[in-house]
């Protein structure tokens, strides 16, 4: 019998909710709604509901998150942050998905590639998805001659290394200026490290708040002070 070698990236679940929006700088509330959907009571009407956006679905409790899915929750939030609404990104994650015709597109590199010129070609030829059309407006934009992804999405799509497969395998993490922090399915049970010394993130934040210095910190773990004092920045921020 021959045994077939799980592929991290897509069939073990390694995070919680609230640490894949924690990793994401998202409220749990916002991540567990788009891996799960929800359905919320309205007064006097029926219930307001809606599916889950990213394309595996996952739980509450426990480590339910694969890293598949917490890459396509990263593109996402790009996606959030350029302000454009749900009810607009949700038609357009479906064009894109049926257009590029593979799973998880939202992690896949011909997203990057290929993804604006899907989106805005989609909209402009369909007369039936009037949000998709918004979509397309809101976030590509021309520049020397291609339509491509505004800039806030193209960030965000730039922090993912891609494997031969076409997809997603380590996430530079949003929010650290120094793009030193990573999360790799194959290190450290997928949880954030630094590039320099491949140290957990979370073992010099507890060194730290035990009291240890960033200048003996750096030396212990062959990480720079400024990407130390980035990484302690950020967990300062998420934590309030």
């Amino acid at each position: 019998m021959t045994v077939v070698d799980r592929d991290l990236r897509f069939d073990v679940p390694l995070y919680s909710v609230a640490e894949a929006a924690r990793f994401l700088g998202v409220a749990n509330t916002t991540f567990s709604s788009w891996a799960q959907g929800y359905v919320r009571p309205a007064l006097g009407r029926q219930p307001v509901s809606s599916a889950p956006v990213l394309s595996t679905p996952t739980s509450a409790d426990g480590a339910s998150v694969p890293f598949i899915t917490l890459a396509e929750g990263m593109v996402l939030a790009a996606i959030r942050k350029t302000g454009v609404p749900m009810q607009r990104i949700r038609p357009a994650l479906l064009a894109l998905q049926d257009h590029l015709g593979i799973e998880h597109a939202l992690a896949s590199q011909r997203l990057y590639s290929d993804g604006a010129e899907v989106l805005f070609d989609f909209a402009q030829q369909s007369n039936e998805a009037a949000e998709a059309t918004t979509a397309a407006r809101d976030l590509v934009v021309l520049r020397n001659g291609q339509r491509v992804f505004t800039e806030t999405v193209s960030d965000y799509l730039q922090r993912i290394d891609y494997g031969d497969d076409g997809y997603a395998r380590l996430l530079h993490l949003p929010g650290y200026q120094h793009r030193q922090v990573v999360v790799d399915p194959e290190r450290s049970f997928g949880q954030p490290v630094f590039v320099s010394g491949g140290v957990k993130v979370s073992d010099v934040i507890d060194r730290f708040q035990a009291g240890e210095s960033l200048p003996d910190l750096s030396e212990d773990f062959g990480v720079p002070i400024d990407d130390l004092e980035d990484a302690l920045r950020v967990a300062s921020r998420r934590a309030a």
